[in-house]
């Protein structure tokens, strides 16, 4: 999709986006073949110099996410898929001096995840190896928490899955985004991110590693939904242009996470924090 997007080239909007897929111009190639007979001869140009600075970029995912709305950089999941990361953290709470407790990370094959105290510094080299994040609230939470946590700079592209979801009209957070496209959390409905916290402190109380087994299975629950969300909205925003047919995309499976949370356990934890013990 991301060769037969327009909108990040400046003057081009989606309605003129769109028209120019409605004569026909349906990628970068067309545009730069008939551009001459389809804009004045100053705005032909300027296109044309867009486009081949497209192209030589089109490796590149960060030139296109500086470049397309938060909502649209869905256009370039396929073309990056193969090295994109989807993560999440969690953390001692939401204030600036907040810790992070565990980290989720997936890449479509692959589930890897650390725990404070006892792997979290192989994060970093790990996040590295990839070059497009995705995440849910990322950008405005698990990024600069990672970054003041671990003193570096984020630099890969990144799509925020807030921004795609709202534009489609899901909102609600991860968790409600999440029920309105149909996806249940076997066994971990209920859970939120007060109760990670709640576990946390309790493993790190008692040592009782079914507390850390829970918090685990539902930070990695979160991270792997992350994909089924993209591709779904993937393919609700391709089906209001040209290409669905072409370049929809299978739902993906997902994995076997590899903790069980403790349905006993967090009854325990429910049924205190509804009596105000925690």
């Amino acid at each position: 999709m991301l060769i037969n997007t327009f909108i990040h080239i400046q003057g081009i909007g989606p309605k003129t986006e769109a028209d120019l897929w409605q004569t026909g111009i349906r990628n970068w190639h067309d545009l730069l073949e008939k551009s001459p007979r389809t804009f004045s001869a100053g705005r032909g140009a300027y296109i044309a110099e867009a486009l081949a600075e497209s192209l030589a970029n089109s490796t590149d995912p960060n030139y296109f996410t500086r470049l397309l709305p938060a909502s649209q950089q869905w256009r370039l999941f396929p073309d990056f898929r193969k090295s994109t990361a989807y993560l999440d953290i969690e953390t001692t709470g939401l204030s600036d001096y907040c810790e992070i407790t565990t980290i989720a990370l997936y890449d479509g094959a692959t589930i890897k995840y650390y725990v404070q105290g006892e792997n979290l510094d192989d994060f970093p080299a790990d996040l590295a190896k990839y070059e497009v994040l995705v995440s849910y609230n990322g950008k405005s939470f698990d990024v600069p928490v990672i970054e003041r946590y671990f003193g570096l700079t984020i630099d890969q592209a990144h799509l925020d899955l807030r921004y795609i979801l709202y534009n489609l009209g899901f909102k609600g957070g991860l968790k409600g985004c999440e029920k309105q496209l149909g996806l249940n959390r076997e066994g971990l409905d209920g859970v939120n991110g007060y109760l990670a916290v709640l576990l946390w402190n309790l493993y790190r109380r008692t040592g009782e590693r079914r507390a850390l087994e829970t918090l685990l299975a539902y930070n990695i629950m979160d991270t792997v939904n992350l994909e089924i969300l993209l591709v779904e909205a993937y393919n609700r925003n391709l089906a209001l242009t040209p290409f669905r047919e072409e370049l929809e995309l299978p739902l993906p499976v997902r994995p076997p996470i590899p903790f069980q949370p403790d349905p006993v356990l967090l009854g325990e934890l429910i049924n205190s924090q509804a009596s105000g013990f925690y």
